[in-house]
C-alpha cells in the first residue's frame, strides 16, 4: 500500500506505465513536478516524469471553461449518426464511463492496440490457451523461454522483480532457473543470472519464428526430422530445447504480440500455445503473453466484463456486436462510415488521435499537441498520479490500486464522460 514518509516521498507506489505490475516505487512530488527517486525504469521514470501542460479544455483551439468544452462535446456528440470512440487509455473507472456513453451513443469502440492485440485474440477465440500468473512465474518457473522479444528493452524490471528474487516458494535457489532466447536476444545484462550464468540465445531473424516453433513443437511430441535446421538454429539445439521443456518442473513460455511484426503471427501464438498443451500431457508448461502498457489490458478487462468482448464492439444496434475487422477505428475512418471521433488518452501525451477530416473530440493528457487542432480538447488527469484508480497488469488477475500523488486540476476521465453524458440528457 502506498504511504507518505516524513520526508515528504510517496512509497511502494505502483506503475499503470510498465503493465509488469511494478509497485515499488518511490516517487517525490513538488507542486507539480513529479520525480521519481527510487526503482524507476526506462519506462516508468519518463511517463511519471511527463511534465504537466495546459490545464484549460479547449475549442477550436481557444482556451474556454470546463462547462462550455463538455457543453460543445455533447452537442457535437447529438448529432452523430455513427460516432467512433478510440485510444481508450484509461483506468477502470474511465473505461467504464466510455462504454456507458457509448451505450448511450451508439458509438463503435475499438482500444489503440487491439490491432496487435489480436494476435492473442484470435488463439483465444479459435483454441483456447493454458497461462499462469507473474506470481507463479516467481514462484515456480525454473525454466524461461522468451520467444521474439527483447523483455528488458519492453519490460525493463522483469527479471529484477520475477525471476531473480530471493522470496520464491517453491524453489531452492532462484538464481538456478535457466532462460532461453528463441529469435531475438536480449539487449542488455537482465537476464543473467545472480552466479553470472548468461541466457542461452538461439538467434533467427523474427520472420522466421513460425518455422522455428513448428520444428520445435514437431521435436516436442517427439517427430523425427529430415532435416538439420531452420531459421539459422541447429535441429540439435532445438531438439535439446524440446528436452528442456520436457523436463522442467514448471516451463513458461512468454512472447509479446506487439513484437510479433511479420505476417500471420497469431498463427505463431497458437503454435505456442498448442504446444504448450502437449507439453502438459506429462508435465508443467504454461504462457506469459506481455502486454498491458497504455491501459490496453485495463480497457479488455472492463469491456469484457461489461460486453463478453474485448474491444471492436458496435452499439449502433442498440446492443454490442462484435467484429474484429469492420469495427476497427482505421477502417471506419477509412471507408468514411463514422462521422464523430472521440479520443480518450489518460496515460500518454504523445498517444495523439489520427488526423481525420472528421470532427474530433479528445480527453487527452495534459501537455498533448497536435498538427491540427479538434474541435474539443479536454486535458484529463493521469491515473495514479492526478486521482486514484485501479489498471489491470499483463496478467489481468490483479487489478492495482493507484494513488493520488498530487492536485493539479485536472479531472478524471471518468468524470468528464459522465458529465458530457449527463449534458446529453439535459437536452
Amino acid at each position: 500500500m502506498t504511504e507518505i514518509s516524513d520526508n515528504g516521498v510517496f512509497e511502494e507506489v505502483p506503475s499503470p506505465f510498465c503493465g509488469v505490475g511494478t509497485d515499488d516505487l518511490a516517487i517525490k512530488v513538488v507542486g507539480k513536478v513529479v520525480k521519481v527517486i527510487k526503482n524507476g525504469c526506462r519506462v516508468n521514470t519518463p511517463a511519471f516524469e511527463q511534465p504537466i501542460g495546459d490545464i484549460r479544455p479547449r475549442v477550436e483551439g481557444k482556451k474556454v471553461s470546463l462547462k462550455v468544452a463538455i457543453d460543445r462535446a455533447a452537442n457535437l456528440l447529438r448529432k452523430a449518426q455513427l460516432p467512433l470512440f478510440g485510444g481508450l487509455a484509461t483506468d477502470v473507472n474511465g473505461m467504464r464511463e466510455t462504454l456507458a456513453l457509448a451505450d448511450r451513443t451508439g458509438a463503435i469502440v475499438d482500444n489503440m492496440n487491439f490491432e496487435k492485440a489480436l494476435r492473442n485474440f484470435r488463439v483465444v477465440h479459435d483454441s483456447g490457451w493454458i497461462n499462469t500468473t507473474l506470481a507463479e512465474v516467481k514462484n515456480r518457473c525454473d525454466l524461461l523461454v522468451v520467444v521474439g522479444c527483447d523483455i528488458e528493452a519492453l519490460f525493463p524490471r522483469f527479471f529484477e522483480r520475477y525471476l531473480w528474487t530471493e522470496d520464491c516458494m517453491f524453489l531452492d535457489d532462484p538464481g538456478h532457473r535457466t532462460v532461453v532466447y528463441l529469435g531475438k536476444g536480449p539487449s542488455g545484462p537482465a537476464s543473467k543470472s545472480p552466479s553470472g550464468k548468461p541466457a542461452k540465445v538461439l538467434a533467427c531473424p523474427n520472420a522466421d519464428l513460425p518455422e522455428v516453433l513448428a520444428v520445435l513443437r514437431a521435436l516436442v511430441k517427439g517427430n523425427s526430422l529430415d532435416i538439420t535446421g531452420v531459421g539459422g538454429i541447429s535441429v540439435g539445439e532445438l531438439q535439446r530445447l524440446a528436452m528442456q521443456l520436457k523436463k522442467a518442473r514448471y516451463g513458461v513460455v512468454t512472447w509479446a504480440a506487439g513484437a510479433m511484426e511479420f505476417s500471420n503471427a497469431d498463427l505463431t501464438v497458437e503454435t505456442i500455445c498448442q504446444m504448450i498443451k502437449e507439453l502438459n500431457v506429462t508435465t508443467r508448461c504454461s504462457g506469459l503473453p506481455l502486454g498491458g502498457k497504455n491501459g490496453d489490458q485495463t480497457s479488455y478487462q472492463v469491456a469484457g466484463w461489461q460486453t463478453g468482448f474485448p474491444s471492436r464492439i458496435d452499439f449502433s444496434a442498440g446492443f454490442p456486436e462484435y467484429d474484429p475487422y469492420l469495427n476497427s477505428i482505421e477502417s471506419r475512418l477509412a471507408d468514411g462510415s463514422g462521422d464523430l471521433l472521440l479520443w480518450v488518452s489518460a496515460f500518454d501525451a504523445e498517444a495523439t488521435p489520427p488526423t481525420t477530416r472528421l470532427p474530433r473530440i479528445v480527453l487527452g493528457r495534459s501537455g498533448m499537441k497536435f498538427e491540427k487542432e479538434p474541435e474539443v480538447f479536454i486535458p484529463i488527469g493521469t491515473p495514479g498520479i492526478d486521482h486514484s484508480g485501479h489498471a489491470y497488469r499483463t496478467d489481468n488477475v490483479v487489478a492495482l490500486r493507484l494513488p493520488k500523488l498530487r492536485e493539479s486540476s485536472l479531472p478524471a476521465t471518468s468524470d468528464i464522460l459522465a458529465a458530457i453524458e449527463q449534458a446529453l440528457q439535459e437536452t
